[in-house]
């Protein structure tokens, strides 16, 4: 859910081929990360024809804020969440499948529509503006997104579709999609996750029809703004949506692990929707986040054409949901294309028992990169993408060991620790070793940096 701006992200990577549907021509040497002629890579560039993002069967003029890779376009099209009898598959089947048999409308049919093949690529209005986030937000950074250009991008999460499926008349849905995030590098944190987004707006006799003496209840007030209420809303009509989201919530997660679930909320305060929280599950002995929710912002709601209503929202990461269920712990095996991991989903039904079976576990490499950085344009993303990009699947991790300020010249030098294992296979020292070292060229090439090498 994008009002909480909390993402339920893990990692997953692979060195598939870009896919015919995306091409990037003439993407500028300032937001290009090439690999050294002398590595293989599924980001080597040819000549370029024309400055524009070809993506979905259309063509994105780029401009200074173009920053997406082509190893994060390759991405786009594969819609892991629809193939069938992947894990990603099977857990969106499960919520849908919950959410249609526990919640029909007056005749009977599913109350919650679901939308699994909208496009990944989408309007600022659409990520940031039409959910409140102000023009000089954090989240909006280039450090932290992938533009096409200063008006389009890969979507940041499924929120992006809350305010065009309200307007269009929807009052319960569920919006499941790949979305795109800058982040670190290790086994629960990728560029490119899955989530899933639900929204139920109530009318006020749906709200207190089932409250004795409801009939005297509104929704809405001249009150003041709480961190348990927003100012339009009444205490009693916040108190039912949210005891309905956690009931809900609650439901789906011990529907989906069992009876024997343990659940807890997290309060949170939120700049875009008030009362927030956070679910957290046991798992093993450790609580895990799952998801975040909260109260919709009433301004989206009324500036969607629903003014008469109050309503939900929730956000879900499926990997993290997955990871769990499967016991399933190198997310890169999500893009994996080796059946000894895609046919151990295969079953009779989607509530099938499954617990992973580990592939042979192959030896890291481990191989350590420093630098002085630039002056002011250094970004630790713009260093992780390039690892992404020229490594591909063989990178499993990167940790900043070493942050050094120079006393005499007040230079800052950086030192990551790059872990390189393939899931599938056995890697040799010469193969890391020439990878390695088109990172450390493609570093002080393309980010500007000063080798410690």
């Amino acid at each position: 859910m994008a009002m909480l701006w909390k993402f339920m992200r893990v990692a997953k990577y692979s060195k598939t081929a870009l896919s015919p549907k995306a091409k990037v021509r003439g993407i500028p040497t300032h937001s290009r990360h090439s690999s050294s002629k002398s590595v293989p890579s599924d980001f080597a560039a040819s000549a370029p024809c024309s400055n524009t993002v070809e993506l979905l069967g259309k063509s994105y003029p780029q401009d200074d804020y173009s920053n997406v890779t082509e190893k994060i376009l390759s991405k786009v099209g594969k819609n892991l969440h629809n193939r069938k009898h992947h894990p990603l598959w099977l857990i969106k089947e499960q919520v849908k499948e919950h959410f249609y048999k526990h919640y029909l409308g007056r005749r009977g049919t599913p109350l919650f529509s679901v939308y699994d093949g909208l496009s990944p690529v989408v309007t600022v209005q659409q990520n940031f503006d039409s959910l409140l986030i102000p023009p000089n937000h954090a989240s909006r950074r280039k450090e932290d997104n992938y533009y096409l250009n200063r008006d389009h991008m890969l979507r940041a999460h499924t929120s992006a579709h809350q305010w065009d499926l309200i307007r269009s008349g929807l009052d319960a849905f569920l919006a499941v999609g790949d979305v795109y995030r800058r982040d670190t590098i290790d086994s629960t944190h990728s560029p490119v996750f899955h989530q899933m987004e639900g929204v139920r707006l109530f009318s006020c006799h749906e709200l207190f029809s089932s409250i004795k003496g409801g009939e005297g209840l509104q929704l809405f007030e001249q009150g003041h703004r709480t961190a348990h209420k927003q100012e339009c809303h009444t205490m009693e009509a916040v108190r039912l949506v949210e005891f309905n989201l956690k009931q809900v919530l609650t439901k789906l997660m011990t529907h989906i692990f069992g009876d024997g679930l343990q659940v807890r909320w997290v309060d949170c305060y939120f700049p875009f929707t008030h009362p927030s929280f956070e679910m957290e599950i046991n798992f093993q002995g450790e609580w895990m986040e799952v998801l975040g929710c909260g109260v919709m912002e009433q301004q989206l709601v009324n500036s969607a054409g629903a003014q008469d209503k109050i309503g939900w929202a929730f956000g879900l990461g499926l990997e993290r949901l997955a990871m769990i269920l499967y016991d399933i712990p190198d997310i890169r095996l999500f893009w994996s294309e080796d059946e000894r991991f895609l046919k151990q989903f295969i079953g009779p039904h989607i509530w099938q028992k499954i617990k992973f079976q580990p592939l042979s576990r192959y030896p890291p490499l481990i191989n350590d990169i420093s630098f002085w950085l630039p002056s002011e344009t250094y970004s630790q993303n713009d260093f992780y993408d390039l690892v992404r990009t020229i490594g591909g699947d063989l990178i499993e991790k990167v940790v900043l060991l070493d942050e050094f300020a120079h006393p005499k010249t007040k230079k800052v030098s950086h030192c990551y620790r790059i872990v390189y294992r393939h899931p599938e296979r056995t890697l040799s020292q010469d193969e890391v070793h020439g990878i390695h070292r088109a990172i450390e060229e493609s570093a002080v090439r393309q980010l500007g940096v000063e080798g410690r090498f």
